[in-house]
């Protein structure tokens, strides 16, 4: 039974984003995005969202196209980027490996899921894989206190987590 899901991440080269811009596809979504909020601000976090899915990642040179474009101040979207947690101001690899390190995900069993994690990728949290296949993060709450240990790859959420359950999603992972 497969139960890994999970697609890799492309990430831009920080080299391709020295000055970005908005092409006609890009600039259309966002109008889209526009028309559905009050305020330009009210719809910061899905605009970065949208640069993150095209981009897979949000260096400063996007964040000062979206300050742009929204008419915000650079510091301003640069103070709601690095709030979340969801948006990655450095690239990742192809798979983000989340943890949940809050107190219910902790008492399941997470920091033993973290330890494994290290050891068999052989990287500490905050890290890549030399390969660029793997980046490991310990998160706060990924909201599924009632199904923990879980664990956050790329997009999709793995609840009930067990060692041979993690390695089996690991192992079935695209390259």
């Amino acid at each position: 039974m497969s139960i890994a899901h999970t697609q890799p991440l492309t990430m831009t080269p920080p080299e391709m984003l020295r000055d970005v811009h908005f092409d006609g596809e890009m600039e259309k979504k966002i109008s889209a995005l526009l028309r559905r909020y009050p305020t330009k601000q009210a719809a910061l976090l899905p605009v970065l969202w949208l640069c993150q899915e095209r981009w897979g990642w949000l260096p400063a040179s996007v964040l000062q196209a979206v300050a742009k474009r929204l008419e915000l101040s650079p510091a301003f979207v640069e103070g709601v980027t690095t709030f979340y947690t969801m948006y990655n101001t450095q690239p990742t690899g192809k798979y983000l490996v989340q943890v949940c390190t809050t107190l219910s995900c902790q008492l399941c069993g997470a920091s033993g899921l973290t330890a494994h994690l290290k050891e068999r990728l052989g990287i500490d949290s905050g890290e890549t894989t030399p390969d660029g296949r793997f980046t490991l993060l310990g998160v706060q709450c990924l909201g599924a206190c009632g199904e923990g240990p879980v664990v956050q790859i790329n997009n999709d959420y793995y609840t009930n987590v067990t060692v041979e359950m993690l390695d089996q999603i690991l192992d079935e992972l695209p390259e």
